[in-house]
């Protein structure tokens, strides 16, 4: 796939992009990122029962990432920027017209809100703490949006992420018509199954990728899906924590079993 190529000007990490308590390091094939998760931005107000508090994230992916020939989806915590706040566009949350606000964790209904649906209280830097005080963004950042390089953070699995504004576009486009089930109306964007990927409709292919210049990486987007949600690479067990992920913090629950 042939993506603007020239248009994009990459540079070296600015060493401004990353906050004093935000350190990236590389060891053997792991590239890691550590951080106490508070943002070096302004944040807040949240909702009702959530906070922002001091995290212990660390995040290691693979430094030299390959494509693997295999699809992982499924993966809540898309990645980290390079001041350690994790992207997690994704929710936990499901239509449910018997829970609080219409919806809940039961994922019977099979539909799942999207984070920037609507529904969710958002700062205005497109993220918000949850309920365990842990700070994430849920589409790009202003704050992120206008530092000097397109390197905005790392993927689940190791590539890069990059933010191009309008250069780079989804090929994520809202269906048509109206729901056949569950909370009925219009495919408004309230859902993630609002969604569908039409290939060729943008320049990025269905994990929001693309070969630039001969490499491989991933771009955040102002339309959905706002950041990857699938991956090309091996995903880093930091990722595939109990919830989605959200580095090695001893609150967070052990990594399930090694995959095969």
């Amino acid at each position: 796939m042939k993506l603007f190529a020239a248009a994009i000007v990459f540079t070296a990490v600015a060493t401004g992009s990353a906050q004093a308590d935000a350190q990236i390091t590389i060891t053997g094939d792991l590239r890691c990122i550590t951080s106490d998760g508070v943002p070096n931005h302004s944040y807040g107000p949240f909702r009702a029962r959530a906070s922002l508090e001091e995290q212990n994230h660390s995040f290691c992916v693979d430094a030299t990432p390959i494509r693997t020939g295999t699809v992982t989806r499924n993966v809540q915590t898309s990645g980290v920027s390079l001041a350690g706040i994790p992207f997690r566009p994704g929710t936990a949350e499901y239509y449910d017209p018997s829970g609080r606000n219409g919806f809940s964790r039961d994922r019977s209904s099979g539909w799942r809100v999207e984070g920037m649906g609507g529904v969710l209280q958002m700062d205005a830097q497109n993220a918000h703490g949850d309920e365990r005080g842990m700070y994430h963004y849920h589409a790009v950042p202003s704050a992120l949006a206008v530092q000097g390089s397109t390197l905005i953070g790392y993927a689940a699995d190791g590539f890069e992420i990059h933010y191009a504004d309008s250069r780079a576009r989804s090929s994520w486009q809202l269906k048509s018509g109206q729901r056949a089930s569950g909370p009925g109306g219009a495919h408004d964007g309230t859902y993630e199954e609002d969604y569908e990927y039409v290939a060729g409709s943008g320049n990025l292919d269905e994990c929001n990728g693309a070969m630039v210049n001969g490499q491989y990486m991933y771009f955040a987007t102002d339309t959905y899906p706002f950041f990857p949600r699938c991956f090309k690479g091996t995903v880093a067990e930091d990722f595939l924590f109990q919830g989605g992920g959200g580095g090695r913090d001893g609150r967070r629950g052990p990594p399930p079993p090694r995959r095969g």
